[in-house]
This record gives structure tokens, C-alpha cells and sequence, in this order.
């Protein structure tokens, strides 16, 4: 399964968020997981969105990424909550 999570970052906080999504995903990449980050290339209302994906990951990938959120204390520079999206592969069809 891949995880697609989105989420507010205030343009003032994108600084100080940047270094520590990039640390947690270094060590998640470490341990074999497919990581990316990226934003809207807008702003609004001074705030911007940005997106984790990991891919290829077991379904218990979730909870180890909930920890490592909170390990890396993220939810100090996000605006709201974290909004997860899930998809899978399409088998294909025999």
C-alpha cells in the first residue's frame, strides 16, 4: 500500500518543519521504506500544504509512522491535523 498524507504548514513554521520531516524520513528510509515530501507550489491565507508519501509500505507501516511523528515532535509546526490517504495496486485482471 502507498500512504499519501497532507497536511497545513504556516509559511512561518516551514523552516523550522523542514529539517525534521526530512530527519524522520532519513531514518525511515533507512529501514527500506519509499519516502517523498512535497508542497503546493501556492500559499493560502499564509499557509501552505504539504505532502509525505511513503510507498510499498505493510499495513502496520502506519503505526510506526504515528510514532515516529510524534518522536520527531511534527505537530508543533502543523496547522490542523494530518489527513492520511491510502491506496493500493489494481490486481490485474487474468
Amino acid at each position: 500500500m502507498d500512504l499519501y498524507i497532507y497536511y497545513r504548514v504556516a509559511e512561518t513554521q516551514a523552516a523550522a518543519l523542514l529539517p525534521q520531516v526530512q530527519a524522520m524520513q532519513a531514518a525511515l528510509g533507512a529501514q527500506g521504506v519509499q519516502c517523498a515530501l512535497k508542497r503546493r507550489p501556492d500559499s493560502k491565507d499564509g499557509l501552505q500544504t504539504w505532502m509525505e508519501v511513503y510507498g510499498g509500505c505493510a499495513p502496520a507501516f502506519e503505526t510506526e509512522l504515528a510514532q515516529a511523528v510524534v518522536a520527531a515532535d511534527l505537530a508543533q509546526y502543523i496547522d490542523g491535523a494530518r489527513h492520511t490517504e491510502v491506496f493500493v495496486d489494481i490486481a490485474p485482471c487474468a
